[in-house]
């Protein structure tokens, strides 16, 4: 860490309710979004660590709304276990760390926005699924942080990513990166173009249903890779979910999807061997039925008929986001190779086909339960 870092986190760590001396900090490379460091304090004799973070704001314009909508989601969730008398809870929901005059965050004379988490030990995360059992565990853990914010109070949270999962918002900037090709791309995308110009139909279907009201609006996490749930070390168990920021207005079908796109296929979202790319349906059921378990005493008969659509759903949305940014130039994602957005976007609809072909059975076995 850097010198400047160094002094920074200095001045950070005493503008918390954190009483104790800071003795070092790393950056921790948890999520690609905002800057953060593990932080170590030596508090009543032992020693304590902490997560300080920076939100960029380049991509949360509104980090007040960011914190707002996260302190009424964790207080929300904590009540709950401290209700149903839950053990542990401190390491079952993100504890935010106030302010020494009692904010949820800090900001410094650049302007920068700066907060603090209780660092929750024991546990660890994946980059991807290494067996059934996590399946399960992923599916557990985000149907729980749903079922827990399905009766939160109060107004409605902000939209901290305006039109975040809108797919036909996605679709028609791919229309628009096409006709524009400024970086002369497109004739090395055309099998992938002609692909997701097939299936344009997609993209409304959850749409016309949340204008409908057939599928409700809900607190929805809207990141549900599977690398933002933490197990345990030791029992393997899910404890938590985290990367809060995206949590607003949104349909658990998204939350869904992403689950499927993230934990079915046994690839990075980056694979070139296409061939190793399928979703497994032991691991979706395993899935299914771990989201089930806590998801399933809210979902309506609507949203359980579309819990396999989502999956189809968000990986052909995620593909249009990879090609779209390859289109453009590799603006928005980073990449370290080239071509790195097209082969990201090849991944994703390579598993929207393998879901295709299996997706009559994998509806089958959630009805069934």
């Amino acid at each position: 860490m850097s010198s400047y870092r160094e002094d920074q986190l200095q001045d950070i760590s005493k503008r918390f309710q954190i009483y104790g001396e800071i003795l070092h900090a790393e950056a921790c490379k948890i999520g690609h979004i905002n800057e953060t460091y593990t932080a170590t304090y030596a508090q009543g004799g032992v020693n304590v660590r902490y997560i300080h973070q920076k939100i960029n704001r380049h991509v949360f314009q509104a980090p007040d709304e960011v914190m707002g909508n996260l302190m009424r989601v964790t207080s929300h969730i904590r009540s709950r276990l401290e209700n149903e008398s839950t053990k542990d809870i401190t390491r079952r929901v993100l504890i935010v760390v106030p302010t020494r005059t009692g904010e949820s965050f800090f900001v410094n004379p650049d302007g920068d926005f700066w907060r603090t988490f209780v660092f929750v030990e024991g546990v660890q995360s994946f980059e991807s699924v290494e067996s059934p059992k996590q399946a399960f565990e992923a599916g557990h853990a985000f149907g729980s942080f749903q079922n827990y914010l399905s009766d939160l109070p109060g107004e409605r949270l902000h939209e901290t990513i305006p039109q975040f999962h809108n797919s036909r918002v996605r679709f028609n900037a791919l229309l628009k990166a096409i006709e524009q090709d400024h970086a002369n791309r497109a004739a090395n995308a055309k099998p992938e173009i002609d692909f997701c110009l097939e299936n344009e139909a997609l993209v409304d279907v959850i749409l016309k249903g949340l204008d409908s009201g057939e599928i409700p609006e809900r607190v929805t996490h809207n990141d549900t890779k599977f690398n933002n749930v933490m197990m345990d070390k030791k029992s393997g168990r899910s404890m938590c979910v985290v990367d809060l920021d995206t949590v607003m207005p949104g349909t658990v079908l998204y939350d869904f999807g992403d689950m499927v796109r993230t934990t079915t296929s046994p690839t990075l979202e980056d694979e070139r061997d296409l061939d190793r790319v399928v979703m497994q349906m032991p691991t979706f059921q395993e899935l299914v039925k771990g989201y089930l378990s806590t998801a399933g005493a809210f979902l309506t008969s609507k949203e359980k008929s579309l819990l396999s659509f989502s999956g189809k759903l968000i990986a052909f949305t995620i593909g249009l986001r990879f090609l779209t940014d390859y289109l453009s130039g590799d603006h928005y994602f980073r990449v370290h190779r080239q071509g790195h957005n097209l082969d990201r976007a090849r991944t994703q609809f390579k598993l929207v086909r393998s879901i295709v072909e299996q997706e009559e059975s994998m509806q089958k076995f959630v009805d069934s339960l």
